[in-house]
This record gives structure tokens, C-alpha cells and sequence, in this order.
């Protein structure tokens, strides 16, 4: 095998794997904005329309001219009404209000609404009917300015933005049809290992369920990614290159758990230099050392480990970055700051992922609990974790109070 970085720290991985990226860059296509959900904007989105189109009320109730009365309230004619939908025209003249409903356009001359609560509707002696209007009412209250959330040519969204429900929401109110984004990824996902069996089948001594592929599958799903399930690779060089060589054929990204250790039956680093290139092997993290990066021609592989806690934490923290890259995406993942509920001591040189629940005290401040169980293997454990957190490089000792970096992975209570 030609020379690769290898034992390398996790910012040096960091940047490999953004280059990665970047000369893998899937190219850019029109989506509906439906089709577009969690899709990453290729190009940024001006608003073709004011938003709102035009001045609207806020509330039910009268819409008048705020000059008739200031601030000292009285009585006005009630000269008509319009609710949501088609603009009727209504002007009001002066000393003249309107019965409207929210949403609706505000007639000709109005320039505030007055909420039908505080009003009193009554009949006078000369037949018209009267809105009586309380004191206290500020000029331009309950008025929806044309143009006050967005303006035509408004950049709205950027490039780079992953689209989520509430801008689905901006875009179908603005009218947009399409949208450019970049492809959604074709992933292939291999487990790996003679010793695998899918979830159904028997299982004979020594030999265990796959789950990392129905993990992966789930995690891809969550960023909107619909992957190939191409089963487990058998602990046979032949095999594993051909089924390698023929999907990377099809697909953007492999992703396989297994095999890229240093064991006589790993042979997924041999089989990646022999096929392409090798970006980058083993990083100075716990859990998840022997991480794999590389490339056949146009589709990048990453080899997790078998271990299916490191495969969550490696997909979460490299995995999901290099697809966030190759989609264009520059929004950061949510990493949050907080304070350790105990002392840990960290012995090993190693970066660690520990799992931990995270939780928001009395006063607000969030506070990461460790899990004491931190074998790569105890995925029960981890699925009861919320968050990853983060000890640095070289042997810690921090303590209870010290503020660390977390990884979010869930919805958290106190």
C-alpha cells in the first residue's frame, strides 16, 4: 500500500475528510420544495414577492385611520367589512372604521386595527351603526406592513442551508415551485463479518444479529437519505473487492462497519489502496480508532469499526460531516457547552466520546452526566445515552463543574 496518514489527531481527520468533500462534490439539481425536504441549498433563494404582499391586520376587529381619534378613543362609523380573501377596494373616509378579520387587507386610508375585544358595536338613534374604540390605542397597532418579513430580491435562505419544515414553509409562501440543491447522496451500507446474521434468522454458536446496517439505515434516514442495503460482506478478499468495485459503480458513499482493524481477517484497508486510494487510516479517538477513509474513483468509502457503538459515535462525528461536505451544507451541527455533574479521570491519550445524559438543572444550567458504561460494545447503553461529550487529547482530569464540549443526540429533559 502507498503511504497514508495514519494514527492522525481528529481536527487533521477533520480537514482530510472536508477535502474529501469538496473534489466529491454531488452535483447540483431543481427539486420541488416538498421533495426538497432536508435537502442542502445549492443556491441562495430571494423572495420573488413581498412578504406579506400586502398591509394586513393582525387581529379581528375595526380597522380605522389612528388621526380620527389619537389616543383618547371614542366612536366611528361602521362603514362595511372585510374579511381574508379577495381585497374588496373600501376606502375609509374620515371618522369611518371597518369591520375585518385577520389577515385581511387593510382598506385604502386605514392605518391601524383596534382588537374586536376592547370594541363595543352599537346602533344609534340616527340608524347608522357605531364602533365604540377604548383609549389608549397606538398608532399602527395590529398592522401587518407589506414587505415587514421579507421584500422582493430579499435573500431569504443561502446557499448551504439545509431545508427544514419551517423553510418548506418560507418557500410555499412565497409561491417558489423549484429549488437548487445538491443530489441527495446514493449510500451503500455494508455490514461485515462471517459471524453476521440479519435480525429473523437463527443463529448458530458464535454467530450474532447485524446492528449497525439497520442503525445506519436509521440514521441516514433521519438526515433524509434513503440507502442501499447491500447486506454483510463475508471475511474473504475476493468477495469483499468485487462487491466493493461493483458499488462504487452506483453509489456516492460506501459506508461498511468491520474489518479495518489490524486482525488476520480484516482486509477492508487492503482491499480500498488495491481498488483506490486510502485518504486516511486510524484516528487518535475512544472509541472508533481504526476509521477508514478513502476513495474509488468518484465514490468515497469510509469503514467504520465493528464495534456498533463506534460506529454511532464515528458516524456522528466524521461520517455525517464528510456527507454534509460533499452535499454543500456550511450549518454547523448543534454542539452545545456544559457542566460535568462528576469528576472523571481519563487515562489514555486518546480524544473521548463518552455517552452521557445530559439534563437542565434549576437554574438552567445544563449539566452531562457520564454513563460508567463505556465499553464500545454495550449499545443498550448507548441507547440510553442523550449526548456524546468530548475529553480532549492526553490523559484528564476534570472536575465535577468543568464545562465540556456535547454532542446532542436526542431531545433532553430536567
Amino acid at each position: 500500500m502507498s503511504n497514508f496518514p495514519t494514527r492522525i489527531g481528529h481536527d487533521e481527520a477533520i480537514d482530510l475528510l472536508e477535502a474529501t468533500g469538496r473534489e466529491l462534490r454531488l452535483p447540483d439539481v431543481s427539486m420541488t420544495p416538498t421533495g426538497a425536504l432536508v435537502a442542502v441549498l445549492a443556491a441562495d433563494v430571494c423572495a420573488p414577492i413581498d412578504q406579506p404582499r400586502f398591509d394586513n391586520s393582525a387581529m379581528d376587529g375595526f380597522a380605522y385611520r389612528h388621526a380620527d381619534l389619537g389616543e383618547e378613543g371614542g366612536r366611528l362609523r361602521l362603514v362595511g367589512e372585510q374579511f381574508a380573501g379577495r381585497d374588496l377596494g373600501a376606502v375609509l373616509g374620515q371618522g369611518e372604521c371597518l369591520r375585518i378579520t385577520t389577515g385581511a387587507p387593510l382598506p385604502q386610508g386605514a392605518d391601524s386595527v383596534a382588537i374586536k375585544e376592547d370594541c363595543q358595536v352599537v346602533d344609534g338613534e340616527d340608524g347608522q351603526t357605531w364602533v365604540e374604540l377604548p383609549a389608549g390605542l397606538k398608532a399602527g397597532a395590529h398592522r401587518r406592513r407589506a414587505g415587514e418579513d421579507a421584500k422582493a430580491g430579499d435573500v431569504v435562505m443561502s446557499a448551504g442551508q439545509a431545508i427544514d419544515g419551517s423553510r418548506l414553509g418560507v418557500l410555499a409562501a412565497l409561491g417558489l415551485t423549484s429549488v437548487n440543491v445538491a443530489s441527495k447522496p446514493r449510500v451503500a451500507v455494508f455490514s461485515s463479518g462471517d459471524e453476521i446474521r440479519p435480525a429473523g434468522e437463527p443463529l448458530a454458536p458464535g454467530e450474532i444479529h447485524d446492528s449497525n446496517g439497520p442503525m445506519l439505515s436509521a440514521l441516514l434516514a433521519e438526515e433524509g437519505i434513503a440507502i442501499a442495503s447491500l447486506g454483510s460482506l463475508p471475511d474473504d478478499p475476493d468477495a469483499i473487492r468485487s462487491r466493493l468495485a461493483k458499488a462504487a459503480k452506483d453509489h456516492d458513499l460506501i459506508i461498511t462497519c468491520g474489518g479495518v482493524s489490524a486482525g488476520e481477517k480484516d482486509h477492508m484497508t487492503t482491499t480500498v489502496a488495491e481498488l483506490g486510494e486510502i485518504v486516511f487510516w486510524k484516528v487518535r479517538i475512544k472509541p472508533g480508532m481504526p476509521l477508514l477513509c478513502g476513495r474509488i474513483g468518484d465514490c468515497a468509502v469510509l469503514g467504520l469499526p465493528g464495534n456498533p457503538v463506534s460506529v454511532l459515535v464515528t458516524w456522528l462525528v466524521f461520517g455525517r460531516h464528510l456527507l454534509d461536505t460533499m452535499q454543500g451544507r456550511r450549518e454547523p451541527r448543534p454542539r452545545l457547552r456544559a457542566r460535568l455533574s462528576q469528576a472523571l479521570h481519563k487515562r489514555h491519550s486518546r480524544m473521548e466520546f463518552q455517552r452521557g445524559h445530559l439534563s437542565v438543572d434549576a437554574q438552567g444550567t445544563l449539566r452531562i452526566a457520564p454513563d460508567p458504561a463505556t465499553p464500545s460494545n454495550r449499545l443498550c447503553a448507548a441507547a440510553a445515552a442523550n449526548a456524546l461529550f468530548v475529553v480532549d487529547e492526553g490523559e484528564q482530569t476534570l472536575a465535577e463543574g468543568d464545562v465540556v464540549e456535547v454532542i446532542p443526540l436526542r431531545g433532553f429533559g430536567a
